[in-house]
């Protein structure tokens, strides 16, 4: 496939089932987790993407046996604090900064020093947001500025801590959770919310954990365990891949579409709660339970008479992935939209609040940015006819994606450059496109 393609028509009507790629946050969790265990593992419709795979290189590095079969994925656990480390280890996370964040919490026991780099997008994310609080546990890091690479040399005395997570960050809170495993005494997190996978996670593995909640905080209390039993899995469908056609159905005329076996955990589905505050018609249908998960499969109808919103910022870390998306439903809304809080969009793999704003200009919509903020002047009538070009945007899968939905609903003439980085969160992305349009993707 080019690194780039040239959309020049908008969507026909359409009626469709589909199933997206495996759970990005359960497939990394699960490796990670499973490396800790003692015995085989196994994982079916794990996410085969380029994170995973970073994921699954950097485990092999440690000493962790891996195999991706047909259907499923088998892991050999090496036990907690197992992992074999050799002189000047080198681990290469890549784009994934879930990756990059979590491992580091495996990687506070270590005698010898590893150093952690990644991608260039990667290397410039806030790391320190970890290694203050990993510091406290004993670790002692190396590094010039707050990204990568930096180096990491753990400690054979670990002490558990207590720690505020203020930034509502999942990938810190659980870090500090993975540290916490084989680490003596009683670790407090007093978290903001955050997705709450990690905390399934360790329920399924009968890691004691005790965890209250209350408006805004999570309350964390952990123990450590001297032994983990290996986790059998059944990854389910990704919401944030699934958000991607719930927009495309919404926005076109005359469709309806049906998305296959979707994780809905309450704290992954501000994007749902959001869009139908919204007036879309957005329903979910066979719901039960796995695993601690919510599962449910997704019903999106096209929606008229879209209305602007107020975003509450309770939202935001409920959809924080999603916010490209939801920019452009909020382009054909009736009124003016305000999204508010929303800095840490700019922590992602680019600064993707200045990229939505971006792409509203590309669209003609009114709009105006602030370092955390996004007003929204909506055009119920929008519809496109000029040439758009779509570049230099440090290859973030979602800016290309969300590019990709805008085309095909708003019209106009786009290319859209850096087609491969779908690779590292959503490989199918374009397939599914292509099976939803009916037609080869060439045409497009």
């Amino acid at each position: 496939m080019s690194d780039k393609i040239i959309i020049k028509k908008k969507i026909k009507p359409f009626n469709k089932i589909i199933k997206v790629d495996g759970d990005k946050s359960i497939s990394i969790r699960w490796l990670l987790l499973a490396s800790q265990t003692t015995g085989i593992s196994k994982s079916y419709g794990i996410l085969q993407s380029e994170d995973i795979f970073s994921t699954i290189k950097c485990l092999k590095k440690l000493g962790v046996k891996i195999r991706i079969k047909k259907s499923y994925c088998e892991l050999r656990g090496v036990g907690l604090n197992g992992f074999k480390i050799k002189k000047n280890l080198k681990l290469n996370a890549g784009n994934s900064g879930t990756l990059a964040r979590l491992i580091l919490g495996l990687l506070i026991h270590s005698k010898r020093k590893i150093t952690l780099t990644g991608d260039k997008s990667l290397s410039k994310r806030d790391f320190l947001r970890v290694i203050k609080p990993l510091e406290k546990f004993g670790a002692k890091f190396q590094y010039k500025k707050k990204g990568l690479p930096l180096s990491i040399i753990g400690t054979d005395q670990p002490k558990s801590i207590k720690y505020f997570e203020n930034k509502g960050s999942a990938q810190c809170k659980s870090s500090i959770m993975l540290a916490s495993l084989n680490t003596p005494g009683e670790t407090f997190i007093r978290a903001k919310k955050s997705r709450n996978h990690t905390e399934l996670f360790f329920k399924n593995l009968k890691v004691p954990i005790n965890i209250k909640n209350n408006k805004n905080f999570d309350y964390i209390k952990l123990k450590n365990v001297k032994k983990l039993k290996p986790i059998n899995y059944k990854i389910p469908s990704d919401i944030s891949s699934s958000a991607f056609f719930i927009v495309l159905t919404a926005l076109s005329k005359k469709s309806k579409l049906l998305i296959k076996n979707v994780n809905i955990n309450p704290s992954r589905i501000g994007v749902i709660t959001i869009l139908k505050k919204m007036g879309l018609k957005i329903f979910l249908k066979n719901k039960r339970t796995y695993k601690n998960e919510k599962i449910s499969d997704i019903l999106v109808k096209s929606s008229n008479n879209i209305k602007s919103i107020n975003c509450p910022s309770k939202l935001n870390s409920s959809a924080i992935d999603e916010f490209l998306l939801i920019f452009l439903v909020a382009a054909k809304a009736k009124g003016i939209s305000y999204f508010k809080n929303l800095s840490e969009l700019n922590q992602k793999e680019s600064p993707r609040l200045i990229w939505g704003s971006k792409i509203l200009n590309y669209l003609g919509v009114k709009n105006k940015v602030t370092k955390n903020s996004l007003k929204i002047y909506g055009n119920p009538n929008l519809k496109i006819n000029n040439k758009i070009l779509i570049k230099n945007y440090l290859k973030d899968h979602r800016v290309f994606m969300t590019s990709v939905i805008a085309s095909l609903v708003f019209g106009g003439n786009w290319t859209i450059h850096n087609s491969d980085s779908i690779n590292t969160s959503f490989p199918s992305f374009l397939k599914i496109v292509q099976k939803i349009k009916g037609e080869n993707f060439k045409s497009i």
